[in-house]
């Protein structure tokens, strides 16, 4: 058994993609028209047949106030494994990215805390 599937919910899939795709860095992998939204999946551009990361829409009644509830309490919705964390901060910051944690180090790792801007908290991690 494998994890072929996560996702995340976003406000506005268009914003999503774009975000996910100009700033983080991943690659769109499908994009499937499904009534008024979309099956709308990115990948890592080092595993194209990796995991994909659905761009989910916020629609449903629970997404929204669960949402809110992390980011008021600074809780990321989930995290992704970059090589290098600072590196990656001052990459992202430069493009306008905004963090509610800079680079932390925790143990065995090292974080850092971003807002997604479609109303998700993103922790960025390596292991040292």
């Amino acid at each position: 058994m494998r994890i072929h599937l996560s996702s995340v919910f976003v406000d506005d899939q268009a914003k999503a993609l774009s975000f996910y795709t100009d700033v983080l860095g991943f690659v769109k992998k499908e994009d499937v028209p499904v009534g008024a939204d979309r099956w709308l999946t990115v990948v890592s551009p080092e595993d194209p047949e990796g995991t994909e990361l659905l761009l989910e829409p916020d629609g449903h009644p629970a997404a929204k106030p669960f949402k809110e509830a992390l980011v008021a309490d600074g809780i990321p919705f989930t995290a992704f494994a970059v090589q290098d964390v600072r590196a990656e901060f001052d990459r992202l910051r430069g493009l306008g990215v905004r963090f509610t944690q800079e680079p932390l180090e925790m143990g065995p790792v090292i974080t850092a805390v971003l807002d997604d801007t479609c109303g998700n908290l993103i922790q960025i991690a390596q292991y040292k």
